[in-house]
């Protein structure tokens, strides 16, 4: 059960301060919170529902095997490169 000092005990620990309107706030919305939580252990066969950990189906899709189809040289890839240092294109800045 929560109380006034336990609210104010728990802004403190947080380093804030609450006001006795913001904690008298909190208590009714915790008041709430346990009323529809004992209307929800209530309902009738409850226990036997296993709880929901993600809402979505996951379906696991296979992907293919990566072959290499197609191998070119470095010699070749770098052919119609107009600028190059040894093995590596050197190409415009585009990120100011």
């Amino acid at each position: 059960m929560f109380t006034k000092e336990l609210m104010n005990k728990y802004a403190n620990d947080l380093l804030f301060d609450l006001s006795e309107e913001e904690v008298n706030l909190l208590l009714e919305e915790f008041d709430v919170i346990r009323e529809n939580m004992e209307i929800i252990s209530n309902i009738e066969g409850i226990s036997e529902v296993e709880p929901l950990s993600f809402p979505y189906d996951i379906t696991v899709s296979s992907l293919r095997d990566d072959e290499d189809l197609q191998n070119i040289s470095t010699e070749d890839a770098l052919k119609n490169c107009h600028d190059k240092i040894e093995d590596v294109a050197i190409v415009p800045k585009v990120v100011g």
